[in-house]
């Protein structure tokens, strides 16, 4: 089993940063939308929880993508490469918060987290 974990460290008005580990060992920091009580389409982070992970082709990307299932309001949350909140609806983007409310860098963190994933069958990620 492959373990994730995306402990959220500052829940902006407009987006979230996170620090994502695989098993245990740091991996890249994390941009999502904002986390909110009430949930707007496009802007709301998804909620707090543990979720299967499998790694599939994207319909919208033309690549393979991590995908969470089973998230309780949500459909096709994925782990991907971006740089702001305007690159995610809901999906959690890969790469270093070196500017505030921006990851950086974030296609060799997409691909290397695609490349450690897509043979493996027992994913899950816990998101606090």
């Amino acid at each position: 089993m492959v373990e994730l974990l995306l402990k959220r460290i500052f829940k902006g008005t407009g987006y979230t940063i996170g620090k994502l580990y695989i098993d245990g060992e740091y991996f890249c920091d994390t941009l999502e939308d904002a986390v909110r009580d009430k949930k707007i389409p496009g802007e709301t982070a998804i909620p707090a929880g543990t979720y299967k992970v499998i790694v599939n082709m994207s319909p919208r990307f033309k690549r393979l993508l991590p995908r969470l299932l089973d998230v309780p309001g949500f459909e096709g949350i994925l782990i991907h490469r971006g740089n702001t909140p305007s690159d995610t609806a809901g999906c959690i983007l890969v790469g270093e918060n070196k500017e505030k409310g921006k990851v950086l860098n974030s296609t060799p963190y997409e691909k290397k987290l695609v490349e450690l994933l897509k043979d493996k069958t027992d994913i899950k990620i816990t998101i606090q």
